[in-house]
C-alpha cells in the first residue's frame, strides 16, 4: 500500500473509533434514562456512519475481526436510545460487551496499520535516514 494511502486509512479508521466512543456514550446515555429527540437523532447518525465507513474501510483493506456480521448485529440489536433504555441491566452488560470486543479489535487493526505505516516508512530514502539515527 502507497504511504499516502495508508495514511488516508490510518486517519480513517481513527476518526471511525470515535464514532465507536460515541456510540458507547450513546448506550451510557440510554442507561441513565435522560435523553432528548436530538440525542435520538445523533444516535441514528452515529450508527449510519459507522455502517458506512465500515464499507469503505472494507472495501481498502480485508479484515477478519471484527467481522461485518458481529458489527451489522452490534448496530441492530441498537434501534433507538428507547429501546435501549427500556433493556435490563443484564443485557445492556451484554451489549457492552459485544461492543467492547469490537472496538478493541479495531485498535488491533489500528495498531497493525501503523506499524506497517512506520516500517515502510523506514523504507523510504528520508526515513532510513531516521531510522539510523535512532540507533
Amino acid at each position: 500500500m502507497k504511504p499516502r494511502k495508508l495514511d488516508a486509512l490510518i486517519r480513517q479508521l481513527e476518526n471511525y473509533l470515535e464514532c465507536w466512543k460515541q456510540f458507547n456514550g450513546f448506550v451510557n446515555l440510554a442507561r441513565s434514562k435522560k435523553f432528548s429527540a436530538e440525542d435520538e437523532n445523533q444516535f441514528l447518525e452515529v450508527k449510519s456512519v459507522l455502517i458506512q465507513e465500515l464499507e469503505l474501510i472494507l472495501a481498502a483493506m480485508e479484515i477478519s475481526s471484527p467481522t461485518k456480521e458481529e458489527i451489522h448485529a452490534l448496530i441492530g440489536s441498537a434501534p433507538s436510545l428507547r429501546y435501549l433504555s427500556e433493556l435490563n441491566d443484564a443485557a445492556l452488560r451484554n451489549l457492552e460487551n459485544q461492543w467492547h470486543k469490537i472496538y478493541i479489535g479495531w485498535h488491533a487493526i489500528l495498531g497493525q496499520l501503523k506499524v506497517r505505516q512506520q516500517t515502510e516508512g523506514d523504507k523510504s530514502p528520508l526515513g532510513g535516514l531516521f531510522a539510523k539515527s535512532r540507533k
